[in-house]
């Protein structure tokens, strides 16, 4: 089992370096960045807290660190076009010496689509979008020349230099939909999904249903997950802090709940478990919180 860190990029820079360097040094697998522009004002923060842009973060983080891997969670398919995100993540594998994982959505934050006048297709649309950006992408980091024809991208002889240092930079798609994971059956690498032990591990029989259909081994893709996560001691707390944020997943209890619902998720096929640190405070709070956890995990291992 594998425990990464996902710091909310509605923080200071400086705050965002702090938790990463923390992770890079105490073991953590990875840390991954939002892509968001601005908050949505409800799961994903105000709308109107400043928000740092993920892909100078991701190449910064890049730069500054030295064993952690680093990935999105997720890059908005609606956002760029996939030559620019080919190029941008090959870049950042480089910068990390190989420690980078593409992770790729369908785009859904209505408020930046409207703000900043980006089209957001209906859901079917987004879905081949996404589609097809996969198939582009990963032509682009393989092959010299790549061309391309498709209903919404076409490629002419098109040039993606330098190379990744990853021989396979890993593909991370976010789906929970039966027609998601379609997608992510066909192209990723792994998979993420919000999840509770029970409703992972039922749309993980679905992706293994769709890895059949199409002839592809489900062991080929990693499973990742995540849940907002409270450390109390109280149970009636407990109660109310997973009631405030539903219908997002939530764990709610002392460390030693958490590391029991990392060992659920383990026995359902997660191979990494993602904590945010959104609801954990800033400075020495929020690391001692999160070296509890690290802790209770690792106690439950041994």
């Amino acid at each position: 089992m594998r425990l990464s860190i996902w710091p909310t990029a509605q923080q200071p820079w400086e705050d965002i370096l702090e938790v990463v360097t923390y992770a890079d040094d105490a073991g953590w697998y990875s840390a991954y960045v939002w892509d968001h522009f601005m908050g949505d004002g409800a799961g994903f923060g105000a709308e109107t807290v400043p928000t740092l842009e993920s892909t100078a973060l991701l190449a910064a983080l890049g730069a500054l660190t030295t064993s952690i891997r680093l990935g999105s969670m997720v890059l908005g398919n609606t956002h760029r076009h996939p030559a620019v995100v080919a190029n941008w993540a090959a870049t950042v594998d480089l910068i990390t010496g190989g420690r980078f994982t593409l992770g790729l959505g369908a785009g859904w934050q209505t408020n930046e689509h409207r703000m900043y006048g980006i089209d957001l297709p209906p859901a079917g649309e987004r879905r081949r979008r996404l589609d097809e950006s996969c198939a582009v992408i990963r032509t682009l980091l393989i092959n010299d020349r790549s061309t391309f024809d498709g209903e919404f991208y076409q490629l002419d002889g098109a040039l993606c230099e330098p190379k990744p240092i990853q021989d396979r930079l890993p593909l991370l798609i976010g789906a929970k939909g039966d027609l998601m994971l379609r997608v992510v059956a066909k192209h990723a690498d792994r998979w993420n999904m919000w999840s509770l032990p029970e409703q992972f591990r039922e749309r993980s029989r679905v992706l293994d249903v769709e890895c059949e259909r199409i002839g592809r081994d489900p062991s080929e893709i990693a499973r990742t997950t995540q849940a907002l996560v409270f450390l109390t001691e109280d149970p009636t707390e407990a109660r109310r802090l997973v009631d405030s944020v539903a219908p997002r997943a939530a764990i709610a209890g002392p460390a030693t709940v958490f590391a029991e619902t990392v060992a659920q998720w383990a026995a359902f096929g997660v191979d990494e478990v993602i904590v945010t640190d959104m609801n954990m405070g800033r400075g020495s709070r929020r690391l001692e919180t999160l070296a509890t956890l690290h802790d209770a995990v690792a106690s439950m291992l041994d």
